[in-house]
């Protein structure tokens, strides 16, 4: 009986030993994350989620590691948001109107809401997403939320006049084609990448872009004119987000640690966006470039052109059962507020 008692004893210890080792073998294993990025390396939004990755292995005591894979070289941007929900890749970066339909409640952001800043853009988005939790991204886990500087017209001759839009043809795509032909021009829908040719070419007359993608596809010599319309200007949202059970077997304090980072991650973002336009400005003006800015009722007359595709979202979301109407409202407001 002694012999047993002592058996079970040294059992119990060796047990309580391996057990201690487990839980310390795991608390030290390194969870490696692998990112997926669609910009090139020599952008400033790249260079930023370079410095986010080194920030999450900082801040996580090297516990959290990631693997950043830029220019699209592990996935496809148009693929990037399914491949997280479903654990092919572990983080993406991506942008919501590369996806359309997936998300109607978001497609919010997207529409003219007019910001004039790309800071206004970017704190909308995650205002937005914090006072609506919208179900469509339930199956994600958020890390943050941001968006390019607002999209304006930019031609070959000066634009004054709604009217002056008359038969322009003008590179689009997505939701900008519609806000062109609610402003009475002609959308020609074709991705950015051929814009030069195509206006070159005479296939476009102008462009729907933010001012730092006209030195990005080197259209600064080619559409010298570039019209400041705030009223029906839009940006374009765009999502940092990782797979939810991947997040789940993060430890706690590593959790915390990236919840914090990427608080301070969303005015970090918002400058990035806010200076590449400021950049994109100076490069036009050296280049002798003209901005032309629109009178205060001129622009409320292009504002008032693009009113149906707002009035149409708070339509096919009250269809689907969405609060569209309070989305549309709540983002209208925080536009008017924050303009500057």
């Amino acid at each position: 009986m002694r012999r047993y008692s002592v058996a079970v004893a040294i059992a119990g210890l060796l047990a309580t030993f391996c057990l201690g080792a487990s839980l310390g073998l795991a608390a030290d294993r390194v969870v490696t994350l692998r990112y997926a990025h669609f910009m090139p390396t020599t952008t400033p939004q790249l260079k930023l989620a370079q410095e986010w990755c080194k920030e999450v292995e900082k801040r996580t005591d090297g516990k959290v590691k990631v693997m950043l894979y830029p220019a699209a070289t592990l996935m496809s941007v148009v693929q990037t948001y399914d491949a997280v929900v479903k654990g092919s890749i572990d983080i993406g970066y991506g942008i919501f109107s590369y996806v359309r339909g997936r998300f109607p409640l978001t497609e919010v952001i997207d529409l003219p809401l007019g910001a004039k800043d790309a800071y206004v853009g970017n704190k909308l988005i995650n205002e937005y997403y914090r006072n609506f939790k919208p179900k469509e991204l339930d199956d994600v886990k958020v890390m943050l939320l941001e968006t390019h500087g607002p999209g304006i017209l930019h031609f070959k001759k000066p634009i004054t006049k709604l009217e002056g839009l008359k038969g322009m043809k003008i590179r689009s795509s997505g939701l900008s084609a519609k806000i062109v032909q609610a402003l009475g021009a002609t959308p020609v829908s074709l991705p950015v990448t051929d814009a030069y040719d195509a206006i070159s070419k005479g296939v476009a007359d102008g462009i729907t872009l933010p001012v730092d993608g006209m030195v990005t596809w080197s259209l600064t010599d080619l559409l010298p004119y570039h019209v400041e319309n705030y009223g029906s200007s839009y940006v374009a949202g765009f999502y940092l987000v990782m797979n939810k059970d991947k997040w789940k077997i993060l430890p706690p304090e590593a959790q915390k640690a990236m919840e914090k980072l990427n608080e301070e991650w969303m005015e970090k973002t918002a400058k990035v966006w806010h200076d590449a336009d400021d950049d994109g400005r100076k490069v036009i003006v050296q280049k002798g470039g003209k901005f032309i800015a629109l009178s205060k009722e001129e622009d409320a007359r292009w504002a008032e052109a693009v009113r149906p595709i707002l009035d149409n979202y708070v339509k096919t979301t009250k269809e689907k059962g969405l609060p569209g109407n309070e989305a549309l409202k709540f983002c209208l407001d925080y536009v008017k507020a924050h303009n500057r």
